[in-house]
């Protein structure tokens, strides 16, 4: 009985993540209509490829809650220079550099004025926002046709933001899986001080982390804004939570040192986006969305702590 316990708060992702298409799928036929699932992806895109970025943060025991306002800000200026004229290519590489930009902010503090990575992305999320309201003056952006067009861009009848989010989740299950870039991340998040002494450069590592956690985030920013078409005064807030939750949720330890991109971010990212999803579909209460979006960041953290528990204790090694 032990074992199967254990067994199955290794695999808890999953088995949530089957749950919730069995749930959701005897309420509505609509839910596992092949349009349905792949929309469900779709949508999953900008939080899946940002906690992509996050997974990379968490692994080595940090934590980036500026990536919603990196997001805020690379949307707010790729929205005036749109409206300014300017090529769709140039923006989106504004875009880019905004979120790369912000990711090595918060590594020079990080890892030269040694200020706790809470601290310094939490105030990078108050001035990013701050950024970004000054930049939109506090208004509602409409972009130009081009970014639609590229949101709701088609390969093999699978929409743009879905390849785009499996690029990402393979590219950083590659780079974490067979790299020693990605084996000096897991022994940073693991002990810190004896990967140094083993001889890994470990700020470096922690200041690419951060840098891979910004660009993951524009990336993100550029897959919302093709899919809304608009920049609003609430863009990307409160996506730091979500992103944390995908990566938790799918097995990442909030203590540094375990978890995978795949299958543990993308079905966390999944799990959120089909909960979501299926609200929708059921016709609840729009004043749930929030209530369960709370629970499901709850459940992350007590799963994560259980598999804390359950390794300290040596019981079994949870991915």
């Amino acid at each position: 009985m032990k074992k199967a316990a254990r067994r199955l708060l290794e695999f808890a992702p999953l088995v949530l993540f089957g749950a919730v298409l069995v749930l959701f799928g005897s309420l509505s036929r609509r839910f596992l209509e092949p349009s349905n699932l792949v929309n469900i992806v779709a949508q999953a895109s900008s939080t899946g490829i940002v906690a992509v970025g996050m997974t990379f943060v968490l692994l080595t025991a940090g934590v980036d809650l500026s990536v919603g306002a990196i997001m805020f800000v690379a949307a707010a200026v790729a929205g005036k220079m749109m409206l300014a004229g300017v090529a769709l290519p140039l923006a989106l590489g504004a875009m880019l550099v905004i979120g790369l930009a912000v990711g090595a902010v918060n590594a020079f503090f990080i890892t030269r004025i040694r200020v706790v990575a809470f601290i310094v992305t939490l105030s990078t999320l108050f001035i990013g926002r701050g950024l970004g309201l000054w930049i939109t003056e506090t208004r509602a952006m409409n972009l130009p046709e081009s970014f639609l067009q590229l949101g709701s861009a088609r390969l093999l009848g699978v929409p743009f933001p879905a390849w785009l989010f499996g690029t990402v989740v393979i590219v950083g299950h590659l780079v974490l899986t067979y790299t020693p870039f990605g084996r000096q991340v897991f022994a940073v998040g693991y002990d810190a001080r004896a990967a140094r002494k083993a001889g890994v450069r470990t700020q470096r590592i922690l200041a690419s982390v951060y840098l891979i956690s910004g660009l993951c985030a524009a990336v993100g920013a550029v897959v919302t804004l093709g899919q809304l078409g608009a920049v609003s005064p609430k863009f990307g807030q409160q996506k730091e939570f979500t992103a944390i939750a995908a990566a938790v949720l799918g097995g990442t330890s909030l203590f540094g040192g375990r978890g995978n991109v795949l299958p543990g971010t993308l079905v966390g990212a999944l799990l959120i986006q089909a909960l979501e999803n299926g609200l929708v579909i059921i016709n609840a209460d729009p004043y749930l969305y929030p209530i369960i979006t709370s629970a499901v960041i709850f459940l992350a953290v007590w799963l994560e702590s259980l598999r804390n528990r359950v390794r300290s204790a040596g019981a079994i090694a949870v991915p």
